[in-house]
Parts: C-alpha cells; structure tokens; sequence
C-alpha cells in the first residue's frame, strides 16, 4: 500500500510539472519570445531536463525496489538441477540487465546533451563497419553461449533417466491428476483409452501383466528424496502442463503423445517446512494449461519423503486390482493365477 501511494505521489507530482510547463510555454508563445528565439526556449531545456530527471528518479526507484523486494524474487530450490536452471536464469539477467542499463543510461543521457540548438550541428556519420562488426560478433558469441547452457541443461533432463529412477506415471484429465506406480515388477503396465471407465482411469490393459500389482498412490503423490524420479506424462482429454515451481518441473502433457522428464528432489517436505519456518508448507503439482472452466483446481500434493520411509511406503500399498477385484474378469483366463498372486490377491477371488 505504502509503495502504491508513492507511484499515486510521483504521477501527481509529474502531472503538476507539465501543466506548469504548459502554461508557460503557452505565456511564451502569447509573449512572442518563442517565435524570435527558439534556441533560447526554456520549454526545449526543461524537456531535456526531463529526460535526465526521469532517468534518476526511475532507477533510483528500481533499484530500491528490487534489492528491498530480492529475497521474493525466486522460490526455494528442491532439486538438483533446478539450481543449474536457477544459475541459468540470473546469468542470463545479469548479462542482459547490464546491456539494458548501459543502453537506457546512454538514451537519456544523450537526448539531455544533444538538445537542440540552433549553433550546433549534426555530424552526418553514414556506417562504420568496424563498430558494426563487434556490436554483432559479441553479441552473437555470449547469446551462442548462453544457448548452449541451456540447451544442455535441457537435453540433461530431458535425456533417458538413470536405471535406478523411481517411475511414476502423471496422468491429467479434465480437471485432475492421477499417479500410477509400477508396482514390485517395476514396470507400469500398457494402458488403452478404450479401457477407461469411473474406475479404470488410467485405461489399464488388463491384458498385460505388467498391470496386474500398478497401483495409484490415491489423494498425493509420494516420492523419495535424493533418488532420481522419473515422470512418464500423459494426457486424457485435452493439453495440460504439469508445473512444480521448488522442482523447476515443467513439461506438458500432451493427448497421444506421451512426454517425460527426470529430477533428483533433494529437500523432504519436513526439510522443506523448517527452511521456510513455515509448518503448513506442502509442495504441489499445478496445471499451467488453460484447460477449461475448472482449471483452477488442478492441484494436487506431493510429499517428498527420506528414502528409507518411501520404500515402507511403497510396500504397504494395495495394486489396482486387489482394491477392485472385480477386473480379475479382465485378466485372459490363462493369466488369472499370475494375476492374483502379483496382486497379492486372496485365492479364493480366483475361485469365484
């Protein structure tokens, strides 16, 4: 509120500027003073005064902004590449800030110095190739480079993730995420989006036994720290884009076209609360498509826990099919033996 009221104050004050400058080119012009000398033009020194006042007053207030306000300028890092993705993005403004500085610094001054008058003339300077070379090679070079960071860093993560990555599958609908874990096989089932039913959500192919022990991890989405975890990244309906801002994780999914993208969270949700001193902290994994009226709910929780506690965790849940027993009729006849045994599913289901 307390910076609201001193850009209200500033406007004023400028406001009230130029309608005295007005009024006073205005006397000038009645008194004639203009027309005789207009080098002698006190409205043409002001102008040009203008141009240097708002050059210090402007950056004056920038900078006081933006180093009371800098510790806001970017969330916490929780995973190892999002600090190359954070070294990124401030040597990218620095190199570009510094440009931007030095550019306007010289426009403002210049338009002060080289006011017009009528005992000076302009230097007609047609091209200088020398000049015109080095303002398009260094440019050229440093932008060549910053390229290239960021292109590596992306193909990093982009890349096939390690063998060891924990995989999850991220589905969004309109307007949700589902997760699904691969089970003790380690593999996720195929899935088919004639399959998908109020209860099969992922469309899960029944028909592959690499979905009989997939289970979903229900209302969040658990992983373990230090770890690297693979997302497989789908669509059920329209374009969604999975966003988690202390991951740096961005990546969309796509309908039929399945993306993905590997991280290493190296903060736990506990970790993370007593960083901030902030207990209610949760990380959450938002929707950055406009996908439809209902957009604005597509969030879900993600806790990131120690490694030890995510393997308890992952051999206490139940597969799909165990929770819903009802798709064993599902399975060909010639797998339901191994499909209740994957699922660790009572026998006597087999029977009925």
């Amino acid at each position: 509120m307390f910076e609201l009221l001193i850009g209200i104050g500033v406007v004023l004050v400028v406001a009230i500027i130029l309608t005295i400058l007005r009024i006073l080119r205005l006397v000038n012009v009645a008194r004639g003073v203009e027309k005789k000398s207009p080098d002698s033009s006190s409205a043409n020194k002001v102008n040009a005064l203008l141009f240097l006042l708002f050059l210090l007053i402007s950056g004056a207030a920038t900078t006081w902004y933006s180093v009371s306000r800098f510790d806001e300028y970017q969330l916490p890092i929780a995973s190892e590449h999002g600090i190359i993705t954070d070294r990124l993005f401030w040597i990218t403004m620095i190199v570009t800030g510094v440009v931007f500085i030095i550019t306007q610094i010289l426009l403002f001054y210049f338009s002060y110095k080289y006011q017009f008058k009528t005992s000076r003339k302009a230097l007609y300077y047609p091209d200088n190739s020398k000049l015109e070379v080095v303002w398009t090679v260094i440019p050229a070079i440093v932008l060549s480079i910053l390229v290239f960071s960021g292109w590596k860093a992306w193909s990093d993560i982009t890349n096939a993730a390690p063998d060891d990555a924990e995989v999850v599958e991220v589905m969004g609908y309109q307007f949700g995420w589902e997760f699904r874990y691969p089970g003790k096989d380690n593999e996720l089932g195929n899935h088919d989006f004639r399959l998908i039913d109020p209860v099969n959500m992922w469309g899960m192919d029944f028909t592959d036994r690499s979905s009989f022990d997939d289970f979903s991890s229900g209302t969040k989405l658990v992983i373990p720290k230090g770890k690297p975890v693979l997302f497989k990244i789908r669509a059920r309906d329209v374009l969604h884009s999975v966003f988690i801002p202390e991951f740096r994780l961005k990546q969309d999914a796509v309908p039929g076209m399945p993306t993905r993208f590997w991280f290493t969270p190296n903060k736990t949700t506990a970790e993370m609360r007593e960083e901030l001193g902030n207990p209610d902290f949760n990380y959450y994994i938002y929707c950055t498509e406009v996908c439809g009226r209902g957009h604005f709910s597509m969030r879900k929780m993600v806790e990131v826990v120690e490694a030890d506690e995510y393997e308890q965790w992952y051999a206490e849940q139940q597969p799909f099919l165990q929770k819903n027993p009802d798709y064993l009729a599902k399975v060909p006849s010639n797998m339901k033996e191994l499909a209740v045994v994957s699922a660790g599913m009572d026998s006597e289901v087999e029977e009925n």
